[in-house]
C-alpha cells in the first residue's frame, strides 16, 4: 500500500505521458509554448507499463488516469492503455484530454480498454475558445466529445475553468448544454500552476461565485457528502435531478484531508501532491537496474512523507516550479 503518516492511502495514480500540448491555454502556458522535456528523459512505453503494473500489483492502486500535457500526442497511447488493461487486478482506466484528436482515437482507445474520459472545455463560443487557447480547434473538441460518447467512454466528464471577464458569464449556459448532451460538468477553480506565474488570488473566479451564478438559473441541492468519498468535486443535484454539477474548489476549499492520489510525471518522478515542491526519481533507479521491490520501496517512501495539506489556501503559498503541463493533471 501507499500510506502516509496521516493515514491516507493512495489508490488513484495519475500518469503524465507527455508535457507537450497542442493548445496554449492562457491559464496554463505562454503562447510560444515551453521548453519541452528532452525525449531521452521521458519514460518509454515499456517503462510506463512496468511502473503502472508495479503500482497495481504491489502498491494498491485501483484507478489509473493518463494525463499530460496532452496525452493524445503520445504515439504509443493506445498500446499503453491496452497493456494496462491486461493487468491483474485490472485498474479503472481513464484519460484527461483537451479533446483535440479524440474524434479519431475514441474507438481505438475504447477497444484497447479505456473506460472513460475527462475533456477540458471552457466555452461554447468558438471565438472565446480561440481567445483562451490561441488555437481554432473548438469544433474538434465538440467532435471529440461526441465520439467519446458514441464509443462508450462514459460517463463523459467535462472540466471547465472560468476566467474573469472572459468566459465567467457562460457558467449557466455550459451547465444547460452539458445536461442536454448527457455530459457531466465539473467547474475547477483556476490553480496557481501556470508556467508564466500569472495567477492571482484576487483574479480567480471562486467556487462561491460559480455557485451563485448557477443558482440564478438552476435549483442546486447539495449531494450527500458520503457520495463524494475522496473525489475532489463537491456535487450538486440540478433541479431535482438526475443531472448533477460539480465544483472543484482547490483553492478556497482544498480537499487534502481525503486525498488518495499519487502522481508519476512523464520523466519518471513521483509526486505526492499536485503542489509538491519535491519529487522522488524512479526513472534513474529503474534504468540502473532496480528490481520491483526496490522501486516499490522508493515509491512508498515518497508517499510516506506527504504533508497534511498543500497549503494552497495560505496567502503565503508559493507555487511549484513545474507547471501543470509538466506535472500532469
Amino acid at each position: 500500500m501507499l500510506l502516509d503518516t496521516f493515514g491516507r492511502q493512495a489508490v488513484d495514480l495519475r500518469v503524465s505521458l507527455t508535457d507537450r500540448c497542442n493548445l496554449r491555454c492562457t491559464y496554463c502556458m505562454p503562447e510560444q509554448g515551453l521548453q519541452w522535456l528532452a525525449k531521452p528523459t521521458l519514460l518509454t512505453d515499456e517503462e510506463i507499463v512496468r511502473l503502472v503494473g508495479l503500482a497495481v500489483r504491489e502498491l494498491g492502486i485501483r484507478e489509473v488516469r493518463f494525463t499530460g500535457g496532452e496525452p493524445l500526442l503520445r504515439p504509443g497511447l493506445v498500446s499503453i492503455v491496452a497493456a494496462c488493461a491486461e493487468l491483474e487486478p485490472r485498474p479503472e482506466l481513464s484519460l484527461t484530454t483537451n479533446g483535440v484528436g479524440l474524434a479519431r482515437t475514441a474507438e481505438a482507445l475504447k477497444a484497447a480498454g479505456l473506460d472513460r474520459v475527462n475533456v477540458s472545455l471552457d466555452t461554447l463560443d468558438a471565438e472565446t475558445f480561440h481567445t483562451l487557447t490561441r488555437r481554432q480547434r473548438h469544433q474538434d473538441v465538440l467532435d471529440g466529445l461526441a465520439a467519446a460518447e458514441s464509443a462508450g467512454l462514459t460517463p463523459v466528464k467535462i472540466n471547465t475553468v472560468l476566467m474573469r471577464g472572459v468566459n465567467d458569464h457562460e457558467a449557466a449556459d455550459l451547465l444547460a448544454w452539458t445536461l442536454d448532451h448527457g455530459y457531466q460538468l465539473r467547474f475547477i477553480e483556476q490553480m496557481p500552476l501556470d508556467a508564466q506565474h500569472g495567477w492571482t488570488r484576487d483574479g480567480m473566479v471562486t467556487a462561491a461565485e460559480i455557485l451563485e451564478r448557477l443558482g440564478e438559473r438552476f435549483t442546486l441541492t447539495p449531494e450527500q457528502s458520503a457520495a463524494r468519498g475522496a473525489a475532489p468535486a463537491e456535487r450538486w443535484v440540478v433541479d431535482g435531478g438526475p443531472g448533477t454539477v460539480g465544483v472543484i474548489a482547490s483553492v478556497t476549499r482544498p480537499f487534502c484531508r481525503a486525498c488518495d492520489r499519487t502522481r508519476l510525471t512523464a520523466d519518471g518522478q513521483v509526486r505526492d501532491c499536485l503542489f509538491a515542491t519535491g519529487e522522488t526519481d524512479l526513472r534513474t533507479a529503474l534504468r540502473d537496474g532496480a528490481d520491483d521491490a526496490e522501486l516499490a520501496a522508493l515509491w512508498r517512501a515518497a508517499m510516506w512523507g506527504k504533508k497534511a495539506g498543500a497549503g494552497i489556501d495560505d496567502p503565503e503559498f508559493h507555487q511549484p516550479e513545474r507547471p501543470m503541463s509538466a506535472i500532469g493533471g
